[in-house]
């Protein structure tokens, strides 16, 4: 069973490393979606929304939000900052029952990446 809880903060970047238009200094509205794989515990939950809210905002929202993203992460793409988001939050979501299984980051309504459990193994 899959757990969702998703995220939006504004941010600017500039991508240093790419030519072409986000080359240049720009922000996003960004959405971010963290997915947990697990099981219900016995009260019925793989892991309390306001739990996995609260350490999400905590660890990755309050530090990306109205930022310049370059500050933090170099090259901040979708793809770097989705594996920074790993890094923020992973230990912390590892219970008996549940487990890290994705994180997504939206920069557009339309453009977004995956980064999967899978994918972690093999970089």
């Amino acid at each position: 069973m899959l757990l969702r809880k998703e995220f939006t903060f504004d941010a600017a970047h500039n991508l240093v490393r790419y030519h072409g238009k986000c080359e240049a200094l720009h922000g996003h509205t960004y959405r971010l979606a963290v997915v947990l794989e697990g099981t219900p515990d016995d009260e019925g939950m793989i892991l309390d929304f306001c739990e996995v809210s609260a350490l999400v905002k905590e660890r990755v929202v309050s530090k990306l939000d109205h930022s310049y993203i370059n500050d933090i992460i170099p090259q901040p793409t979708a793809e770097n900052i989705a594996h920074w988001v790993w890094d923020q939050i992973e230990k912390e979501l590892i219970r008996p029952n549940c487990k890290l299984a994705s994180v997504e980051v939206w920069e557009t309504r339309t453009s977004c990446v995956t980064l999967s459990a899978a994918d972690r193994k093999n970089s």
